[in-house]
């Protein structure tokens, strides 16, 4: 009984632990791509008002983000609304203009109310960004966007995603509002787990 009681007051502080460090556990936890770099995913929708406020972060952090470190959007899709938005995300990666439109993505979608569910509507959003009609056409009916829309659906699930925006470090911790009490406190967070699963030297 005693060893039972000192489990659960074990656990206990381990929870205690974690929730002070700003993140939550990501158990089992994942593969990286590069192993040779500390991995940071982004997992957001272009639909979530909290991840269009943590854009201006973001993009200051990854000014000056440590050069061991491999930086990964991943568009989460946890309805078909959300698919539509990732399959323009990839079909922008696809074309090679993400740089150029994933912040006027945002902005149409948060600020201008554009919903950009539709062909046609995203076939003129891009356009207006200097891709000819039939490039944009061809991209969105690949296979390759395609696939990767079907991944994407399938990732969220493994890294215990609920919600947006969430950052994960090297597949083994998963930051959110939440975890490190408040959006601004997120990056900060993801720089000490970076520093912690960086080699020593």
């Amino acid at each position: 009984m005693l060893k039972i009681i000192a489990l659960l007051g074990l656990m206990g502080l381990s929870a205690l632990a974690n929730a002070e460090g700003g993140y939550d556990p990501i158990s089992p936890a994942q593969p990286v791509q590069n192993p040779d770099k500390v991995e940071v995913i982004e997992f957001f929708w272009y639909g979530c008002p909290h991840c269009y406020s943590l854009e201006p972060a973001m993009a200051e952090w990854l000014k000056t983000k440590p050069a061991n470190v491999e930086f990964i959007r991943q568009p989460a899709v946890f309805s078909d609304l959300w698919g539509k938005h990732a399959k323009a995300y990839y079909t922008a990666e696809a074309l090679g203009v993400l740089d150029k439109v994933h912040a006027d993505l945002f902005d149409a979608i948060q600020n201008k109310k554009q919903k950009l569910t539709d062909e046609n509507d995203l076939a003129k959003f891009f356009v207006e960004h200097g891709v000819k009609d039939e490039d944009f056409r061809a991209a969105y009916n690949s296979f390759l966007v395609d696939a990767k829309l079907r991944q994407a659906e399938s990732i969220g699930p493994r890294y215990g995603i609920t919600g947006v925006p969430s950052l994960v470090v090297n597949g083994k911790y998963k930051v959110t509002a939440q975890s490190a009490k408040s959006q601004a406190n997120m990056l900060n967070v993801v720089n000490q787990l970076i520093a912690q699963e960086s080699p020593k030297k």
